[in-house]
């Protein structure tokens, strides 16, 4: 996320521009002060505080560790760092910075969730009812991502959403994981057509419990602000 993904300076269709030129496919490499541990099977396999945070196009960052620490099965060399290798997140079963457990990709520096309450619109209908209609709303800006708003259960049908059939969740590194809603409309139902973050990670405690639709499985209208066009070119 942030640097290298979504709209991030880095990425390939960044939201704005530099004032020069960017070489193409540049690699961001900076010191990661944490000590990074992998474990399999209850034991340690991998244990530095010589980690390096490697920022790449398109991809979540990844961690380069000195290749002193790591057994030699585990790393293939970091091209970016000299003297560092990499070590594929499923090389290990679990990761840890520090006592926390990390999950799927480590976690950026740059990325931040602002959850800010607002008054802008949210209008959601489907199959011809309006599921929500309110300006009380939060607003999380996320970096790198475009804006979304949640919104309290008071303002919702919730008498016509039931918790996902499929059981869907999906894992955030700075919401934490999310739970699933469908609707049901008559003989219409829409699979996962909204989420929640019952239980948030600390950043992102303001959204706990308030839902989000998903603007491909309704019409939805969200008073949101467009992206600015910038007055310069570089």
């Amino acid at each position: 996320m942030s640097l290298t993904t979504g709209s991030g300076p880095l990425a390939p269709n960044p939201a704005g521009r530099f004032s020069a030129p960017v070489p193409a496919a540049v690699v961001y490499v900076e010191p990661f002060r944490r000590r990074v541990r992998g474990r399999s099977g209850g034991v340690v396999v991998l244990d530095s505080e010589r980690v390096l945070l490697v920022h790449q196009p398109r991809r979540p960052p990844t961690y380069a560790f000195a290749a002193a620490d790591v057994p030699a099965a585990l790393g293939t060399p970091e091209p970016a760092a000299p003297g560092y290798v990499q070590v594929p997140w499923d090389a290990v079963e679990e990761w840890f910075e520090e006592e926390e457990q990390m999950f799927f990709h480590p976690r950026n520096p740059y990325h931040r969730v602002d959850s800010v309450r607002t008054t802008r619109r949210l209008r959601v209908e489907l199959a011809g009812v309006v599921l929500v209609d309110t300006t009380d709303t939060v607003g999380v800006y996320e970096t790198a991502l475009e804006p979304r708003l949640y919104v309290a259960r008071a303002h919702v049908r919730t008498d016509l959403l039931r918790p996902s059939a499929a059981d869907t969740r999906t894992y955030c590194p700075y919401k934490g994981v999310a739970s699933y809603w469908d609707a049901v409309i008559g003989d219409t139902v829409v699979a996962d057509v909204a989420w929640s973050y019952e239980q948030p990670l600390p950043e992102s405690t303001p959204i706990a419990g308030l839902l989000s639709f998903d603007e491909t499985k309704t019409h939805l209208e969200a008073d949101l602000p467009a992206p600015a066009d910038l007055p310069w070119s570089p």
